[in-house]
């Protein structure tokens, strides 16, 4: 298959842990995986349309020798982790956060998805599902022997509702969107300041290959990096923020006038507009908390505004 869609592939991790790369990891286009043991698959994540998904499914199906799938997680509630939810087995047991739960339930961009992106996609023949089993901080599985540990930072950060999946055993860290790698980090929907924060969480699991929600795949060596640059970034983000309120500016004037320096050749730069709300919202909060609601509707018009028309998607 030619184009994006075709470029995706099933890397094998280690023996039996899967990680599904969908380059380039922008808008829509996320990676998942899963661990295979003894007559057991768990997946991490699912993937934005009926048409990623399956052929996603269908890979690790291939690769397993068609082990079932028992279990899943959610990492958070974005449709590009999540919509494909529904082609997993009926079976299968689905974990998340509580928080991500419910913001799922309240999706409604599965329903209809508005034109803030160019081609709008497709999703396809899915239908919204939502976790069978709530989280609140922290619960182990074991998928075939193998052991799980479905963790959340504790805090606010790329959502309220972040999980990461840990394999002690194997050294293995599915970060969901706690990193972008090499491209923009998005937290409108989070914390900047819980992002942040949860640099040094994801640092201290002491892994040696990681999969992150996007980008390519990272060993022990490279993280580092990986996470200084989101540091970098996020502090970026509120300097940007506190001297555009120190102007009376509006984040979109905010991100207009900022330089974007290092961050220039990251894609999908139109989201420090959408950070830029979410920071704007965290300050108002008052300090060590979460801010008040961020509009999307206007984060997302602000954003097309400061790209110059929709958002660009590859599926």
């Amino acid at each position: 298959m030619d184009g994006p869609i075709g470029k995706a592939r099933l890397h094998q991790v280690v023996d039996g842990v899967f990680a599904w790369v969908q380059p380039d990891g922008t808008w829509w286009v996320n990676n998942a995986g899963a661990v295979a043991g003894d007559g057991a698959a768990f997946v991490v994540d699912t993937c934005a349309t009926e048409q990623r998904t399956r052929r996603f499914l269908g890979a690790l199906d291939q690769a397993t020798g068609g082990v079932p799938v028992r279990m899943a997680v959610n990492t958070h509630q974005h449709g590009d982790h999540a919509y494909g939810n529904s082609l997993l087995p009926e079976t299968a047991v689905l974990f998340g956060h509580a928080a991500m739960r419910e913001a799922l339930l309240a999706d409604f961009v599965i329903d209809g998805c508005p034109p803030f992106w160019t081609p709008v996609p497709d999703w396809g023949n899915v239908t919204r599902r939502v976790p069978d089993v709530a989280i609140r901080d922290e619960v182990t599985v074991f998928a075939g022997g193998r052991r799980i540990e479905l963790r959340h930072p504790g805090r606010p950060a790329h959502t309220p509702g972040d999980v990461v999946a840990w394999l002690p055993e194997e050294r293995v860290l599915f970060t969901g969107d706690l990193i972008f790698n090499g491209l923009t980090p998005l937290v409108m929907m989070g914390s900047v300041q819980g992002a942040l924060e949860s640099l040094d969480w994801l640092a201290a699991f002491g892994a040696e290959h990681v999969v992150p929600g996007h980008g390519p795949l990272a060993d022990a060596a490279a993280l580092p990096g990986i996470l200084a640059a989101h540091e970098r970034y996020y502090r970026f983000v509120l300097d940007v923020a506190q001297k555009g309120r120190e102007h009376g500016l509006t984040p979109l004037a905010a991100a207009q006038q900022a330089d974007l320096g290092e961050f220039a050749g990251w894609d999908d730069a139109e989201r420090l507009v959408m950070n830029l709300h979410r920071a704007y919202a965290d300050a108002e909060g008052g300090e060590g908390g979460q801010g008040g609601e961020v509009d999307l509707l206007t984060a997302f018009a602000d954003a097309m505004t400061y790209h110059g028309g929709p958002l660009p998607t590859r599926v």
